[in-house]
């Protein structure tokens, strides 16, 4: 019979478990519920409530999310997948392609980072070679998983039960002891998805999202080509295929201001001004490329702020607002405002004069800069609504190679033992926003603060399972049926409980409450806990049966066009081979006996 404690202890872990599925509350506000009762009863001491804010695993973890952030600012994966498009002719091709980026980014950042940085690629990719997304995304949600087995960091999971591993009186799991097992899941899984993907619908729509539903349109915007510029020399063609002609050059402004309208042979010379006009994503990427120069920014007011006091805003133009019918320079922007502007869109119409002198109208569309304190009240006076914010990057510097040096920095640091994870990764993300990778905003934004209080507050709930033995009696009912089963037996139950909850919980809870259960059944079976642990760490990320279970597989729902039932038709085969992977080579790497 379980004590009192222990009773009180899985009343509160069932009602957890209770509210998780039944998904009316925030997980975050379920685990500051399990939290608060846990303290209520007496289950979770008062001195040992908040341990799990300071813990290691929420360091780490909010340490790696803005580290992936910065990661996803660089835009040499977006230009290295534009180098291979040409050649991936088949849809086949293409999911193998994108779903092999993304498995391999995941092993060193944050699963739900690398997809991230993938997914606007790959919806481009559909949109111009006509493939259902539908094929490519559901196939790179499954990559990402696999992919994230492969290190400590790559997903919660593995910090957790590293964490199990430590309190249990062994050292944590090192940076590269997931790889020789989730190296041959993940390769068993991009060679199934290779051809699994043709069991998904491909007659799903998806939904636009927000920055979609209002289609702005191209932009147009001025640069200048400074002393040094890539282009120097180049003809307007060689140019515009740099952006695979995604941006057209309108005008070029020289001799003192006068406009020629260039064809593709026209050669381009220092100190020449061009009239641009394209996506603006695509823009950001060609000004990064090329070292142009956009007209107004990192003048006037805004440039003696330090870089996280400036932000740059689209806005819609309203009809009622003074700057309709007058240009920049008459409304002295710079001046009464303190704002840059950087671009202008315009729907159905192309505009070809220099940016100071474009006449605004009600509906046009602007890309403003300016200090992040003041743009609220800028707008309001100017009757501009922003747009959501769709992080063009228009108007910032950009480091290309930076934040993926702090990353072999950090893992060859992690990987040879000379720091630890916690200080190493902690160190990387102060040093992405103190280097000018991202702003101290945009590295807050990244940082997700349900997975993080989730985190903190489910850990002291899960030690007091342990603490009061429930653990070893959960653990005792298991060792009854697995007695029954050869020892690989045992370790396939671990697994496939694991499999079982992570969709319908989040996959961190789960690997909470199932790793010292694990860690336990295996001392009672004679067994060493070490497989056992990792057998929960796969069995936690790898949730391929809902879109709720992870946010990886949340983040492709709306714009893959899925419906729920989805991913089974999908899912459940990978489910079924990465048990059978796991089952038989987490033994040969992490002996049972």
């Amino acid at each position: 019979m379980p004590s009192l404690e222990q009773a009180l202890a899985f009343s509160i872990l069932g009602i957890t478990l209770a509210l998780f599925v039944w998904g009316r509350l925030r997980y975050d506000l379920v685990a500051l519920l399990a939290l608060l009762a846990a303290i209520a009863s007496g289950v979770v001491p008062a001195a040992d409530a908040f341990k799990g804010f300071g813990d290691q695993v929420v360091v780490i973890v909010a340490s790696a999310l803005v580290l992936s952030a910065g990661i996803g600012k660089s835009g040499l994966i977006k230009r290295a997948i534009r180098q291979v498009e040409p050649h991936l002719r088949s849809t086949g091709a293409r999911v193998v392609a994108l779903t092999a980026s993304v498995t391999v980014l995941s092993a060193f950042m944050k699963n739900i980072g690398a997809l991230a940085i993938f997914l606007p690629m790959a919806m481009q990719i559909a949109r111009r070679s006509n493939t259902p997304p539908s094929a490519l995304l559901m196939p790179m949600a499954f990559g990402s998983l696999v992919g994230g087995l492969v290190t400590l960091v790559g997903t919660s999971p593995n910090l957790i039960v590293s964490r199990v591993r430590e309190d249990i009186g062994g050292a944590p799991f090192a940076m590269f002891d997931f790889a020789p097992v989730g190296l041959g899941i993940a390769a068993a899984a991009l060679v199934f998805l290779a051809f699994g993907w043709r069991l998904l619908p491909h007659d799903r729509k998806g939904q636009p999202s927000a920055a979609e539903a209002f289609e702005v349109g191209p932009y147009m915007s001025e640069a200048r080509i400074p002393q040094g510029s890539a282009i120097v020399g180049k003809t307007v063609g060689e140019f515009e295929a740099i952006a695979d002609g995604e941006i057209v050059t309108l005008a070029v402004l020289r001799e003192g201001g006068r406009s020629y309208i260039p064809n593709g042979a026209w050669r381009l010379f220092a100190g020449d001004a061009l009239i641009l006009q394209g996506d603006p994503h695509r823009l950001t990427d060609l000004v990064t490329q090329t070292g142009l120069e956009l007209a107004g920014a990192g003048k006037g007011p805004a440039r003696n702020l330090p870089a996280g006091d400036i932000s740059v805003v689209e806005v819609v133009v309203m009809p009622e607002s003074a700057l309709v019918g007058a240009t920049p320079r008459q409304m002295r922007l710079r001046d009464a405002h303190g704002l840059n502007l950087l671009a202008v869109a315009r729907r159905g119409e192309t505009i070809r004069t220099r940016l100071r002198q474009v006449r605004v109208r009600a509906g046009d569309v602007l890309a403003l800069q300016g200090p992040a304190g003041a743009m609220t009240e800028a707008l309001r006076s100017l009757d501009c609504l922003p747009l959501v914010d769709r992080a063009t990057g228009l108007g910032r510097k950009r480091y290309e190679i930076l934040p993926l040096i702090l990353l072999g920095i950090t893992l060859v640091l992690v990987g040879f033992g000379i720091v630890p994870v916690a200080p190493a990764f902690f160190a990387a993300a102060v040093m992405t926003v103190l280097c000018g990778v991202l702003t101290l905003q945009e590295a807050y934004d990244a940082v997700d603060a349900p997975i993080l209080i989730l985190l903190a507050c489910l850990i002291p709930v899960s030690d007091a399972i342990a603490n009061t033995g429930g653990a070893q009696l959960i653990a005792g009912g298991l060792a009854q049926i697995a007695v029954q089963l050869p020892a690989t037996g045992s370790l396939a139950l671990v697994l496939l409980v694991a499999m079982a909850l992570t969709p319908f919980l989040n996959n961190a809870a789960t690997a909470l409450i199932m790793a010292p259960i694990a860690a336990d059944l295996a001392v009672r079976l004679g067994l060493k806990p070490d497989p056992f642990l990792m057998a929960v760490a796969i069995g936690c990320a790898c949730d391929f049966l809902t879109p709720i279970g992870h946010q990886c597989n949340t983040l492709v729902l709306g714009p893959g066009g899925y419906r729920f039932g989805d991913y089974w038709r999908l899912g459940l085969p990978l489910s079924a081979i990465v048990l059978v992977i796991a089952t038989l080579t987490i033994p040969i790497v992490w002996p049972l006996r």
